[in-house]
Formats: C-alpha cells, sequence, structure tokens
C-alpha cells in the first residue's frame, strides 16, 4: 500500500499501518467503502496489517451481508462517500453496529491519475485510519423524511414551471403576447382568457366574462395581445400541456399536505420562523428540513458558511480580496432563502430588513448582491431566533 497519502494538493507522509499513540487502540480496525447504485467495494485495514477487501450487492442480502462481515471483523468505524444517496441504505442497516463516517467527496477526491473501485475504497479506509476525514453531517430520520419531500416538492414545482414556458411559447408562436398584460397568465384571469382562446371564442366574449375588474380595464391592451387566434397544432400542445400542470398542481398539493403532517414535530420552531417577514409555511418547513438541528451549529457565521452563503476569501502577498459565495452545502437552503429575500425587498413597508437591503443596494450598486447579503441576514436572524426561543420583534416591521 502506498504509505503516501494525497489529500488538497499537498502530500501528508503516513505509514497506514504503524501503531500511533494518538490513535484509540479500540479503533483500530476501520473499514472504507466505495459505493455504486449496484455494489459496493469494501476494504477493511488496520494498523497491524490487517487488509481484507470484498465486494457487496446493494441489496438487501448483499447489505444484510456487509453488515455481518463488518461486525464479525470487530471493525470500529465506516467511511464512506456522500454521493447521491446511495449511502442512506448502509446507514440504516449499520446504524447502532459501527461508528458511521460520511465523507465529502470533495474533499477527499483523489489527484492521483490511477483510479479503480478497490483503489478508492481502500484510499477511504486509510483516510478513516488516520482521522483524515471531516465527517459530513447525518441528518436524524425527522428532518431527512421532511427534506426528502420539500425536494420532492420543489422538483414538481420546477418540472411545472418549465411546461407553462413551453405553453408561453406556443402562444408566441401565434404572436399571443398575453404575458405582457397579465402578470400571472396562469392565475385565475389569465387562465379563463387561455381556456376560451382554446375553445375559439370571439374577443368580446373573452374580456367580458374575465373575472378580474382590474385587467379588464385593459380592454385595448389585451384586445392587442389576443387578436391573433391559435392554429391547431398549437392548440392541441397547449391542451395537453394544461392537462399536464393540472396533474402536477394536484400532487403538489398532495405533498404540501404530507409536508404538514412531517413538520408537526418541529411545530415550536415552525413558529418562530413564520415570525420573519417574507417567510411562508412552504418556505418556513423547507429551512427547518434543509437546516436540521440548528444546535449544531456553535454560531450564526458558521451557520451560514455551512450553506455557502458567505463570500469566497483569496489571499495572495498579504492582499486579501473576496469573490462571489462559495455555493457551498444544500443549494435547496439557498435558493429558499433567495425567495424569501426577494419576497422582503418586494414590499414597500419600512421594515429594518428592507433598509438593509437599500443600503446594501446604494452601496453595491447591484439587485443580486444585495438580495444574497438580505438571505444571509435572514438566517443568521433564523439562527438567533431559534437559540433563543423567541419571535421575531414586531416593532422592526
Amino acid at each position: 500500500m502506498n504509505a503516501y497519502v494525497k489529500l488538497h494538493a499537498r502530500v501528508i507522509i503516513i505509514c497506514p499501518y504503524q501503531a500511533s499513540e494518538t490513535m484509540d487502540s479500540d479503533k483500530e480496525i476501520v473499514c472504507g467503502a466505495d459505493i455504486h447504485r449496484d455494489f459496493l467495494i469494501a476494504t477493511m485495514i488496520s494498523r497491524s496489517g490487517l487488509k481484507l477487501q470484498e465486494r457487496f450487492n446493494m441489496n438487501q442480502d448483499g447489505l444484510l451481508a456487509f453488515r455481518s462481515w463488518i461486525i464479525n471483523h470487530r471493525c470500529q468505524r465506516l467511511a464512506v462517500e456522500s454521493t447521491g444517496g446511495f449511502w442512506y441504505p448502509i446507514f440504516t442497516i449499520l446504524e447502532g453496529h459501527v461508528e458511521f463516517i460520511l465523507a465529502n467527496a470533495y474533499q477527499i477526491r483523489n489527484i492521483e491519475h490511477k483510479k479503480t473501485d478497490k483503489l478508492d475504497s481502500e484510499r477511504i479506509a486509510i483516510y478513516c485510519l488516520n482521522n483524515l476525514i471531516t465527517p459530513s453531517r447525518i441528518y436524524p430520520k425527522d428532518y431527512r423524511d421532511l427534506r426528502s419531500i420539500t425536494r420532492a416538492r420543489e422538483t414538481l414545482v420546477n418540472a411545472r414551471s418549465k411546461i407553462k414556458n413551453q405553453i408561453h411559447q406556443s402562444l408566441s408562436t401565434c404572436c399571443i403576447k398575453l404575458s405582457s398584460v397579465i402578470s400571472d397568465s396562469f392565475g385565475k384571469s389569465g387562465r379563463y382568457i387561455i381556456d376560451r382562446l382554446l375553445e375559439g371564442k370571439t374577443i368580446d366574449q373573452i374580456i367580458s366574462g374575465i373575472p378580474s375588474k382590474r385587467i379588464r380595464k385593459k380592454e385595448d391592451e389585451l384586445r392587442e395581445a389576443i387578436k391573433n387566434g391559435l392554429d391547431p397544432v398549437q392548440v392541441f400542445l397547449i391542451k395537453a400541456n394544461l392537462d399536464v400542470i393540472d396533474d402536477i398542481s394536484k400532487k403538489i398539493k398532495i405533498l404540501e399536505a404530507e409536508i404538514a403532517e412531517k413538520v408537526k414535530p418541529f411545530e415550536d420552531d415552525l413558529k418562530i420562523i413564520l415570525s420573519v417577514p417574507g417567510v411562508g409555511f412552504i418556505s418556513a418547513a423547507t429551512i427547518i428540513a434543509e437546516m436540521g438541528d440548528y444546535r449544531d451549529f456553535p454560531s450564526a457565521d458558521k451557520m451560514a458558511k455551512y450553506f455557502g452563503i458567505v463570500p469566497s476569501v483569496y489571499q495572495s502577498a498579504g492582499k486579501l480580496r473576496t469573490g462571489k459565495i462559495t455555493k457551498t452545502g444544500s443549494k435547496h437552503m439557498r435558493r429558499i432563502l433567495v425567495e424569501v429575500a426577494k419576497a422582503i425587498s418586494r414590499t414597500k413597508k419600512n421594515s429594518r430588513l428592507m433598509r438593509f437591503f437599500q443600503r446594501i443596494l446604494a452601496r453595491c450598486g447591484k439587485k443580486n448582491i444585495a438580495t444574497v447579503a438580505l438571505a444571509r441576514k435572514v438566517l443568521c436572524i433564523i439562527y438567533h431566533l431559534l437559540m433563543n426561543h423567541e419571535n421575531y420583534p414586531c416593532v422592526f416591521g
């Protein structure tokens, strides 16, 4: 085995099988596993020279055999890479039997050109044996379940948005510029207009039946926007896409009902987060799911850094420069925080958060930067509120 372990572009000289005074003797036997969809390669090593390597299938029988192999050889630590969700069943079946170390795949990446499954599992085992892995957080089951559902909802919402864009494109193909008159083409009035266009109704019939008085007042603009009819092909495509949107919307409502059930154990935290301006129910539930146990973080700054909503720092020749945000951690958390920040920035209320946004915007002149800064501010506020078990003060607006 190679005694040189390369990590983060530096060479650490290690003899992986030589006893160490600082190493706990009860944890001398460790295992590294390279996980794939259908199988895993496991390498078990110790400082006394033990080296075992086995291949296990990623099914129930294979994982049970893997657990027996781990237990029978008295392995104390198992390290795996956080590749997708492939590690979930391994963690579930081995929980309570071995110390489970989830490693960030980027942090323990192999910088050598030689790469095989066996070498990868051996490399992970060496890192584990020499305490070179900083364990990633493993969320408790309640948080994992809630997070799975909020992310499933996000996937459906994104899919629905893509279908809506296809309908906009179909309308534009026929020179129907509905979005130039109505802010939400799929709201009550927008959907009414699209449905009547598909039925072949006249412009007068369409305008007279629009539910919103405010939109009916835009009669001249509406006539100009929808004066061209739809050709048969676009009618077929729009109808098909509308059916898909309706089906997705029903599924989203089902998921939202399930989110309401899964978030009940965190009801106190939910109420605190909902007290923050700009935060709705789904946003609060998503923040809880992505954050996990906020007590894992010693400070709000550490939490902001964990979720990659802090600027990157470059230092050379004594000069310190900051760049774009690091974007480490959950992209889902950053997305929801930015959505909350945008909601705050669109309000007309002269709140403390709105003044913060305007101050940053005046300083840098870039709305995106001010929005991200506000998103970080919101995250830090949520952290302090949760730690102190208090709601956002109404006096701040």
